[in-house]
């Protein structure tokens, strides 16, 4: 069987950069491997405005596999992402029913039909957020990477590459097609210690819902940057399901 293509989509704050030390075994193994940069994140953060949408977000990821012609595509989010990849499965799997073949969660946002990036947050998550965020040019500053349980030269890395996260996303809606969602493979890597709390209510969702594979990292919020190998062996073992 031939290695599906992989689609790798960041979370808040980063860019395509946030996969580096993933992308070489990856593609040792035979995958075909793309990393996104979303519009006003990572190298492209020169063109981040406030009308940056979460639809412009997934019309980045849209647009990555009809340019490259990928089909059958494992469609990889962390965190904020796991919005992303839901609304481009949904915009590909509508146009053409080989597009994607399944999604993965790394740590990431597992939305229901209508629900936005913030839902699932307390009213004090958002508040505090929407606050930073207004002071900031409409725009979501990145917090300590110590709140992902990274220190030492990675906490220095991430400090030097992350950069202020658009906010129109935040409290957008998604609206997606619920069913054809729940028929795709969908697999979710839960990182956990230390657990970041804004995910906590995802860890729960996806125990509950139907048809979901969950897989555990001991480690914090970013495995591809504290533990690039255990992530890579989830990744593995998933794409040969």
């Amino acid at each position: 069987m031939t290695p599906p293509p992989i689609v790798l989509v960041h979370g808040a704050w980063g860019g395509a950069w946030i996969w580096r030390r993933v992308l070489g075994p990856l593609r040792a193994a035979g995958h075909e491997v793309h990393a996104v940069t979303l519009t006003g994140d990572g190298e492209r953060a020169h063109l981040r405005h406030p009308g940056i949408t979460l639809q412009t977000h997934i019309a980045d990821v849209v647009g990555l596999i009809e340019a490259e012609e990928l089909r059958d595509v494992m469609l990889v989010g962390h965190s904020y992402g796991g919005q992303v990849i839901t609304g481009a499965a949904d915009a590909l799997l509508a146009r053409d029913a080989g597009a994607i073949r399944q999604l993965v969660y790394v740590d990431a946002m597992v939305p229901l039909p209508g629900e936005g990036w913030g839902g699932s947050h307390s009213a004090e998550i958002v508040a505090a957020r929407t606050a930073a965020a207004l002071a900031n040019h409409h725009a979501l500053p990145p917090p300590d990477p110590a709140d992902f349980g990274i220190s030492g030269a990675d906490r220095d890395w991430l400090l030097r590459r992350q950069v202020p996260h658009p906010f129109g996303p935040y409290r957008e809606p998604l609206p997606f097609d619920g069913e054809r969602w729940a028929r795709l493979r969908r697999s979710f890597i839960d990182c956990n210690a230390p657990a970041y709390p804004t995910i906590s209510a995802m860890r729960e969702r996806v125990r509950q819902l139907p048809g979901f594979d969950v897989r555990e990292i001991a480690t914090g919020h970013c495995p591809m940057v504290s533990e690039p190998a255990a992530l890579v062996a989830h990744l593995l073992a998933i794409a040969a399901t």
